[in-house]
């Protein structure tokens, strides 16, 4: 994988980035495979969030899934597309905990990463916890066992499918961080967004904003064609759980972001620059 060239030439083929999740493969599985139209061929890289957010660090994908969080620190090279993305209502991340733990500043918490959309609603909510970060799917084992590689855990910052299976591990909610982000904004929560290089040519990051939302569609319209797609990649999720996962974070905002989705990015990063974990910046935060 190399950086994209610069917006006079285009690549032969778009190295696209999501996770392996059950709502990213169902929604990109018609776009990987050709089943809908694109402006250029497009190849499926599939990594880990947290991953992902690295990456874009790097500007190392030209496309790609990532945390609404990881994007506002690289918001000058990437824009976001309108379709694609995750956002909603009862969507939000979960502190798990082993027993009752009333006031969790000071206490370790166990977290997917520092750029995941979760670890910034933490901060907001409890700004002195003392976070041990991990890959997510290993968050719920280490409140479970109550550490990690040797280091204590007390609490678990869990994403993804894990908000359907953390009482398989014995654990307890001890906040629902996007009913939080509901009952202080009223708005829905902005997990994850699709991005694309700001120095595509505008008209190829429409087009491609375009087949996403294609992508999409196929996907409702013919829901059986990604199902062995999506389940070679959920690892040993149940396939109710790989459905209630889809059923969850694949919404209307999905198809597109939409006004409110707009204002909640919006006060999501504004937020995010209040207790300086970015900067903040004029551009604009999606393709226009």
């Amino acid at each position: 994988m190399s950086d994209l060239p610069s917006s006079s030439t285009l690549p032969a083929v778009l190295e696209l980035g999501y996770s392996f999740c059950p709502n990213d493969t169902f929604i990109f599985h018609a776009l990987h495979a050709g089943l809908t139209p694109a402006p250029l061929p497009v190849r499926e890289v599939l990594e880990d969030v947290q991953t992902l957010n690295e990456w874009a660090l790097q500007g190392r994908l030209p496309m790609t899934k990532i945390s609404y969080r990881a994007y506002f620190g690289v918001m000058e090279r990437y824009v976001a597309l309108r379709s694609g993305g995750a956002l909603g209502r009862g969507v939000g991340p979960l502190i798990v905990t082993r027993g009752d733990l009333e006031d969790l500043n000071g206490r370790v918490v166990a977290s997917p990463g520092a750029l995941t959309t979760a670890e910034l609603l933490l901060r907001l909510v409890f700004p002195e916890v003392r976070v041990l970060r991990m890959r997510y799917d290993e968050v719920m084992p280490a409140v479970q066992r109550g550490e990690y590689q040797g280091q204590p855990v007390d609490a678990g910052l869990i994403i993804h499918e894990s908000r359907f299976t953390f009482q398989n591990y014995g654990l307890h909610q001890r906040l629902d961080l996007g009913a939080w982000w509901e009952g202080q904004t009223g708005l829905p929560l902005p997990l994850g967004a699709i991005l694309v290089r700001r120095d595509l040519p505008l008209e190829t990051q429409r087009a491609l904003d375009t087949a996403v939302r294609g992508s999409l569609e196929y996907a409702h319209a013919h829901p059986e064609a990604a199902r062995s797609y999506i389940r070679e990649h959920a690892l040993e999720m149940s396939d109710e759980v790989m459905q209630a996962h889809i059923d969850l974070y694949v919404n209307d905002f999905s198809l597109d972001v939409g006004p409110e989705g707009e204002r909640a990015v919006k006060e999501l990063r504004r937020r995010a620059v209040e207790v300086g974990a970015v900067a903040p910046s004029t551009l604009p935060l999606f393709v226009e």
